[in-house]
């Protein structure tokens, strides 16, 4: 891993620890689709607040069994994933798509990113259209008082919204950043290489063999 992106992906975790909590509801969002980008976003982070509430009495697996549906509910998994992998995946059959288990792979990455509170709080400061859809602003305080940006980018899924990119500080994209990491597995270990790497990682976070669909 390159020094920019090693670089990227501390600067990524580092915000993770603080981005999703703060909205001041405890209650579980209503599953109707929302009408805005902001509400997708805020749905996601009222969910995010009670798991990090929760998260040493749920534990790890519990965290996950948690913001699994959420996180699903909440992001354009296919799209992320497609992305992620780049140009490598018009090469792969529709068997090896289906092994790619993005979804189970980003929970179980929120479930170990947001495993207690600390008193910070974000808040969703506007939508802007976009090329591709509309951009929710949004800053999260940490518990020093600093701000940190964070932008969702939204893209229109039937009534609803589904968030297709992350960017911190407006400039660094969760999508690049998993496209870089994933780059070099697919380089040295082929789709299989990385299909593996993926369940690998998954089943860490989570301390569950289960296999995701």
């Amino acid at each position: 891993m390159g020094k920019a992106t090693l670089a990227k992906t501390m600067a990524w975790k580092a915000a993770a620890l603080v981005s999703g909590i703060g909205l001041g509801m405890l209650s579980y969002p209503v599953h109707a689709a929302p009408s805005s980008g902001g509400d997708t976003v805020k749905g996601l982070y009222d969910v995010l607040l009670n798991t990090m509430k929760n998260g040493r009495i749920l534990g790890q697996s519990g965290r996950f069994a948690q913001l699994d549906p959420v996180i699903r509910r909440s992001f354009d998994v296919a799209s992320m994933a497609r992305l992620s992998i780049g140009s490598s995946w018009a090469g792969l059959s529709e068997n090896q798509r289906q092994q790619i288990s993005f979804g189970r792979y980003m929970s179980a990455i929120y479930a170990d990113r947001f495993d207690s509170y600390a008193g910070q709080k974000l808040e969703v400061t506007g939508e802007q259209p976009a090329s591709s859809g509309v951009m929710v602003r949004s800053q999260i305080i940490k518990a020093s008082g600093e701000p940190v940006k964070v932008d969702y980018m939204m893209r229109r899924n039937g009534e609803g919204w589904l968030i297709s990119d992350i960017y911190l500080d407006g400039a660094i994209s969760e999508v690049a950043t998993r496209r870089s990491e994933f780059s070099t597995i697919l380089k040295n270990e082929g789709i299989d290489g990385l299909i593996a790497a993926l369940n690998r990682k998954a089943d860490i976070l989570t301390g569950t063999t289960a296999k995701a669909l």
